[in-house]
């Protein structure tokens, strides 16, 4: 649970003066977006039609994919991509430290996930812990490009070609980032993304698909349709994740302010890091070899027996500096009630102890120089006062 402040704790920091908060995420929208959703709005055409197909084709451009496919959420592209690529039955290696769509939607697609442990320093799958995990029902990994950060993308596709798998990325904050001067949208053989509010874009809610692959791209569509291949023609059972034009309109705009929006959250990173690099007790986010980090989240790692507090009291204190913060995520899968047998902490040493020590700065495109330098300075000094 986000720790509260009262009203009372923020002004006695200003001896009275109410402290402006910093928000941990906040939504860009200015009047491009409400003229692209008025125009839709206007038409009468308000369902998936041609807004959807030109943003599919932006998108798709933007990634470096030959196609792409628009839903209505970042989960319900997962589940396309594990129901058109697998059978029941077959087992899945996701990263037991990540939103629990991502092993969610190997259940509700048929498939059993398999849980492996994430390297320490950019959070993400660790080739070494998938390759221990094989079996011979193993037909797929789906790496998480966590927070923005890519996943080591080429041992990763390395190892799935060894071993004949495929492989489903999760990029539902990865959008803009970049493995080996590639976007990570234009690997094989999907790549899953959100557009929930608090994502670098968003289309308020949905999501989209990218692959290379014509025949997959062709399923996608007509699994996220009803399996509609012409009028009241079905040729598979479908269903309706279709994405609205009114959706599309916001995410057509905000894909084109997208590269400023990335420009502006990776020089935000680049002054925390700075600032707080070095501090004791503190790790600042790292991405692997080859990667252009995205920065969604800016999600730093606590020691807490270095610090002299636990995360709570860290998160407590930021707060009454006017700092939001967040955890992404207090638990590992292993430990989600859904997941009650998937392995125990002794198996994820990893995965738990980032469980228990992460916390997500604000990081987001709507900082100013100022917020910034409160955020860096706020931590500093909870630092120096546990000394």
């Amino acid at each position: 649970m986000q720790p509260q402040v009262s009203a009372l704790e923020l002004r006695a920091k200003t001896g009275g003066a109410a402290i402006r908060k910093i928000p941990i995420a906040r939504v860009e929208l200015d009047a491009r977006e409400f003229a692209a959703v008025r125009k839709v709005l206007e038409s009468g055409r308000l369902r998936a039609g041609r807004v959807t197909q030109a943003f599919e084709n932006e998108f798709a451009r933007a990634a470096g994919a030959r196609h792409a496919v628009a839903v209505n959420s970042g989960t319900s592209a997962l589940f396309l991509a594990y129901r058109a690529l697998l059978e029941p039955g077959d087992e899945v290696i996701v990263p037991d430290f990540t939103f629990a769509a991502t092993a969610a939607m190997v259940v509700a697609a048929g498939c059993k996930p398999v849980f492996a442990d994430v390297d320490p320093e950019t959070c993400t799958l660790d080739p070494h812990e998938v390759e221990r995990r094989l079996t011979r029902r193993t037909r797929a990994i789906a790496p998480v490009h966590l927070f923005g950060g890519p996943a080591d993308v080429a041992a990763l596709a390395g190892l799935a070609k060894r071993h004949g798998l495929r492989v489903v990325w999760d990029a539902a904050q990865a959008h803009g980032a970049e493995f080996g001067g590639r976007d990570v949208g234009s690997f094989p053989d999907a790549v899953c993304y959100s557009f929930y509010p608090t994502k670098n874009m968003t289309a308020g809610e949905g999501g989209m698909l990218t692959t290379s692959d014509a025949k997959l791209a062709r399923k996608l569509r007509l699994l996220s349709s009803h399996g509609e291949a012409s009028r009241y023609s079905h040729i598979l059972l479908g269903y309706n994740f279709r994405l609205t034009d009114i959706a599309a309109a916001i995410g057509r705009v905000q894909l084109r302010k997208l590269p400023a929006a990335l420009r502006r959250r990776r020089e935000n990173a680049r002054i925390l890091t700075r600032g707080v690099a070095g501090l004791h007790g503190i790790t600042t986010p790292r991405a692997g070899s080859g990667a252009n980090h995205a920065y969604c989240l800016y999600t730093i790692v606590l020691e807490p027996k270095a610090l002299g507090m636990n995360r709570d009291q860290f998160q407590r204190a930021l707060l009454r500096h006017g700092v939001e913060t967040a955890v992404h995520y207090p638990l590992p899968l292993h430990r989600q009630p859904i997941f009650r047998g998937y392995g125990s902490d002794r198996d994820f040493p990893v995965s738990t102890r980032l469980a228990e020590c992460v916390v997500s700065l604000p990081v987001h495109p709507g900082l100013t120089r100022p917020d910034l330098e409160r955020i860096v300075q706020a931590v500093r000094e909870i630092v120096s006062t546990r000394k």
